[in-house]
């Protein structure tokens, strides 16, 4: 069977994929990097002696190891290895907390843990509280786990609604949940493929880390349709730039502040980036304007995908097609029932504000170990249909594109109104001076809530906080008027962009409080 026809059926193995490509492209590159190059059938090989490797430790189907490291070939080779012996992985970020960490990986319930050096040091202070069996991803800790070269697996009929990943939220809200996903789920993600571009002669560009699901919903289309993936252990902007024209990159998934660096440097267009055909991104806000810019001066189409790891319904913004629709996230993909409900549970109809939810074949089985968590995740229409609570507050517009307003716990209640963030946020975005802005709400005596801006100026400005309070407020509305600016070096994010509003509002009540 092709790889072709394999994804046209209604659910299969990635893994056995892998193996199609092997045979009919063996030499082809599947993984790049730095100076190194994996073709397929040494991939496909690696995979076998990986999944042998824990059949013969004991780990059955349906069983978790976990990974924790920078992006690297071999972090790919033991990710999809486990998969081909129908065992789940759970890619943990190495940057949190040694203790966050170790919470995560006991919560997997992982056999094994595969860690580089660096997150090896890291975690050393809490390395005795880990249950797995800790096995290093330098090449003389792996191969004296791996099976031997030529050995290969017992083959494992995998069932669509096994655990394929279990993703832990990126923790912006509080505790991380583990998020478990099917294999339905990514089957369904790889079947979209051929849609945005990918196949064999495709290059994807990684330069987002591998534990999150906003790389792999790249990653795993890319080696579905044969294509090969390049990777970064680590975001630089002319390292992206130069890895993108030496190996004609065609595709790359980034979050928008990826988008704001490369976009913002002065050599930008120096750069031949004319092989790409499509950009992604997802994960958090995308401003219209930085999306006019990427499509002004990026040759290839962009496209914008809204959703959650948890599933549910998407959209998906085409960007090159509809140019006066940037400032929303687009409609909601094929297949995909998106709605939005008010506060008591009530559907609304199109244009009316309130909390987004949605619905597809691939939604997460649930929260690991948190049916309660799961339940407040869930909301069922009349007819008992099960949709994802999304967290966001949006509305459709006329033509049926969603325009998100902001997070469910980001909007603030100043004196009986709502207040969204992302306006404000949009309005001091306008300064010629503002680099980066985030809004939050803080605990106010008078008004129950009120709202203070965080600014990162641009490069060599000379940003005074007061004069650019008293720009904002005339701009702004009188029940959106801004008590406070705060002028900071950097925004706090977590390793896929996201601001951490949650510590700008702590810090925020720290300072005050100190006062």
């Amino acid at each position: 069977m092709t790889p072709q026809e394999r994804l046209a059926q209604p659910f299969g193995s990635f893994s056995d994929l892998i193996a199609d490509h092997a045979a009919f492209g063996p030499g082809r590159a599947a993984l790049i990097h730095g100076d190194r190059r994996i073709g397929y059938a040494t991939l496909d090989a690696t995979m076998n002696r990986v999944a042998a490797a824990l059949q013969r430790d004991g780990v059955k189907p349906q069983e978790a190891i976990a990974i924790g490291a920078a992006s690297s070939i071999e972090y790919l080779e033991i990710y999809l290895g486990a998969l081909r012996g129908g065992v789940a992985v759970a890619p943990i970020s190495p940057s949190v907390t040694a203790q966050s960490f170790a919470a995560m990986a006991n919560d997997s319930g992982a056999r094994f843990l595969f860690v580089d050096a660096a997150t090896a040091k890291a975690i050393e202070p809490v390395r005795k509280s880990i249950a797995a069996e800790i096995i290093g991803l330098d090449e003389r800790a792996l191969e004296g786990w791996l099976a031997p070269t030529g050995v290969k697996p017992r083959t494992v009929a995998i069932e669509s609604h096994w655990p394929f990943n279990i993703i832990y939220s990126s923790g912006t809200t509080g505790a991380p949940k583990g998020i478990v996903q099917p294999h339905a789920m990514r089957w369904a993600h790889m079947q979209r493929g051929p849609a945005y571009g990918y196949d064999e002669e495709g290059v994807t560009l990684i330069a987002t880390p591998l534990h999150s699901n906003t790389t792999l919903v790249s990653v795993f289309p890319t080696l579905a349709l044969g294509g090969c993936l390049l990777l970064m252990a680590k975001f630089d902007a002319p390292a992206y730039l130069e890895l993108a024209v030496k190996h004609r990159a065609t595709h790359t998934i980034l979050v928008p502040v990826q988008y704001q660096r490369l976009m913002a440097r002065p050599d930008f267009d120096r750069y031949d980036l004319s092989a790409f055909r499509m950009k992604f991104s997802t994960s958090s806000p995308f401003a219209a304007a930085l999306k006019a810019d990427v499509l002004a001066r990026w040759p290839g189409g962009l496209i914008e995908f809204y959703g959650m790891t948890e599933g549910g319904g998407s959209c998906v913004l085409i960007a090159h097609q509809h140019p006066d629709k940037l400032h929303t996230v687009g409609q909601p993909a094929p297949g995909h029932d998106v709605r939005v409900i008010e506060e008591s549970g009530c559907e609304l109809p199109h244009g009316e504000v309130g909390e987004v939810v949605g619905h597809s074949s691939g939604m997460m089985t649930g929260y690991h170990n948190q049916p309660g968590r799961t339940a407040e995740a869930e909301w069922f229409d009349p007819s008992g249909k099960r949709f994802i609570r999304t967290g966001d507050i949006g509305r459709f517009d006329s033509d049926g594109f969603l325009v998100l307003l902001d997070r469910k716990k980001d909007m603030i209640i100043s004196g009986g109104f709502n207040v969204y963030p992302s306006d404000l946020e949009a309005v001091v975005a306008a300064h010629a001076e503002v680099a980066e802005v985030a809004v939050v709400g803080v605990p106010s005596a008078r008004w129950g809530e009120t709202p203070v801006a965080f600014v990162v100026p641009k490069a060599g400005a000379t940003l005074d906080a007061g004069a650019l309070l008293r720009w904002a407020n005339e701009r702004l509305g009188k029940i959106q008027r801004l008590a406070a600016v705060t002028i900071m070096e950097t925004l706090p994010r977590n390793a896929i962009g996201k601001v951490l509003k949650r510590e700008l509002r702590e810090a925020y009540r720290e300072k005050a409080s100190a006062l």
